[in-house]
């Protein structure tokens, strides 16, 4: 089993910037996948970024050009750098751990317990 914990979340201004971390343990899959998702009260959770154990990317529109995702593997650790930030970009963002670069919550088999992300206007 895989166990995610994100941090880093919190309030920031329209603008401003924010760079969330995910700490994986655990046993992970040899050619694992991460996954960054969000959620904003009463919407589905939706897809924001993922990287591959190779370093592939994929993004989500919303987020292309803004939001960065990466990992240190030396730390266990994977991180999303959100730059330019919206107040639509509130909402609570997990992360996820799978083998699949994908961007369906349901390729990922592993779920933190989320960060709270507030940008005001």
């Amino acid at each position: 089993q895989v166990q995610l914990v994100e941090s880093g979340g919190g309030l920031v201004q329209a603008g401003g910037s924010l760079r969330l971390s995910c700490a994986v343990s655990g046993r992970t899959s040899s050619n694992y996948a991460m996954g960054w998702f969000r959620q904003a009260p009463g919407k589905e959770r939706e897809f924001v970024a993922a990287i591959r154990w190779s370093s592939s990317t994929i993004y989500a529109d919303a987020v292309e050009g803004r939001f960065t995702i990466s990992r240190d593997n030396a730390k266990n650790t994977v991180y999303l750098q959100m730059n330019s930030l919206k107040p639509e970009d509130t909402a609570n963002y997990y992360c996820a751990h799978g083998t699949l670069l994908a961007a369906i919550p349901n390729a990922y088999d592993d779920w933190g317990q989320g960060t709270r992300v507030t940008v005001s206007s």
